[in-house]
Parts: structure tokens; sequence; C-alpha cells
């Protein structure tokens, strides 16, 4: 079955979270605060971790950075009363993958939820599509188990940055525009949040180029997106 952990301090809105996933079938563990959330997030072993921001003890920033220092590498949907860009832009880049802005709707929370936890590849069809191993440079990406290595060594990446660099490499050096990525990785309808792509593909760039101030792979074309140079 797959295991949800929800970190939320307000108890009503907690037990509401609780009870709609599982009737959505989900097991659901609830932590209050944030020291308590990062030791279930470590000891529950959860698939999807919902977070509050707004916490007792630990933050939910602070959680996450935490939580992405110690390789854990769940998807983590952020849910925030905090509107402003600039907060939902800094969760993005500590390492989550998804927000969902309070109030929110429960079907766009059940959606968001279903998007994240949608791991593995299938194409136009239905069917689950091959799994190959896909190079590039000196990175190696094993599309079968998640696993990117560069100069043999596993690089860690977060959900969302494996399915960004999924994405390209499955263009086989085509462009790929910002609205295509936003609408493709983060289900996001057009023109929302565009430099969350630019700051994963900085991230990507970070941790897989040798130069990431002159990336040779993950290459910007200009006023329109990025496309993946083999």
């Amino acid at each position: 079955m797959t295991k949800i952990l929800v970190v939320e301090d307000n108890t009503d809105l907690a037990f509401g979270l609780q009870k709609t996933l599982e009737t959505e079938g989900y097991e659901v563990d609830v932590a209050y605060d944030g020291r308590t959330g990062l030791k279930r997030a470590q000891e529950f072993d959860p698939d999807l971790v919902v977070l509050d921001l707004m916490l007792p003890e630990l933050d939910g920033y602070a959680l996450l950075r935490e939580a992405r220092r110690t390789g854990l590498e769940i998807p983590v949907l952020i849910l925030t009363a905090r509107a402003e860009e600039a907060d939902k832009v800094l969760g993005l880049d500590w390492g989550a993958d998804d927000y969902v802005t309070k109030p929110f709707g429960t079907l766009e929370l059940l959606a968001r939820v279903r998007a994240l936890l949608r791991r593995v590849p299938v194409g136009e069809n239905g069917t689950v599509r091959s799994t190959t191993t896909e190079q590039f440079g000196d990175v190696q990406v094993d599309t079968a188990s998640h696993i990117v290595l560069r100069k043999g060594i596993t690089v860690s990446l977060t959900p969302k940055e494996y399915d960004l660099l999924l994405a390209l490499i499955e263009r086989r050096g085509a462009v790929a525009t910002r609205d295509e990525l936003l609408r493709e990785v983060w289900k996001y309808e057009a023109d929302v949040m565009t430099r969350t792509v630019d700051m994963h593909v900085a991230e990507l760039r970070r941790k897989l180029e040798q130069d990431p101030a002159k990336p040779k792979h993950i290459l910007t074309v200009r006023k329109v997106g990025y496309r993946l140079h083999a």
C-alpha cells in the first residue's frame, strides 16, 4: 500500500487530510511538528510527504533541507498559506516537488498527489515504456532503476530533477520549452512559475556538468527553453 506522511500542525486540517487520503486507499501517518515529521519521514518510509511550512519545533523549510541533506529523495508536496512567489520558489529550491496554496480544493490536492506518485514511465498507449541506459558525456541514466551515475558515482537527484532530466533525454536533442516542461514535469498549465524550471535546470547542471557555468550538455535555447546535447 502506498504510504503518505502528513506533517501539519493544524489538527483539524491534519485529520481531514488523513481521512481524505485514507478514503483514496493510501496508508497515512501524521506528525504535528517539524522534528517529529523529520523523524517519521526517516522511520515510516513514506512514498510521499505532504508538508506544511509553518510548523512548530522545526519549520517546513528546515525539515526539507535536512531531509534532502540526509539523502531522503521521496516526493514532497508543500502546503502553504504563503501565496508570494518567492516563498514558493524557496520551497522548490530546497527540494520540494510541488506546492498547493491554502485554502485548496480536495480534488486539486488529490490530483497533485497522484501526479507525484506516478513514478513508472508510461507510454501514450498506456503501456510501460521499455527501459534502457541512456548516456551523455560522463553521465549514465538507468531508467529502469532511476539511478543516475556520473563517472561511475551515484548522483542524488530529487524526483522532480529526475523527471526533468528524463523529459530532456526523451526529446533526443529537440528543444523543450519551459511551458512544456511545466505541464509535463510539474503538471501545471502554461505561464505558471517558469522560474521553477530554470532553478531545477541550474541544479541539474551543478550535479551533472563538469562546469555548470559553461554547460556542454544541458543547453539553454535563448527565449525558448532547454535541450540536451548528448
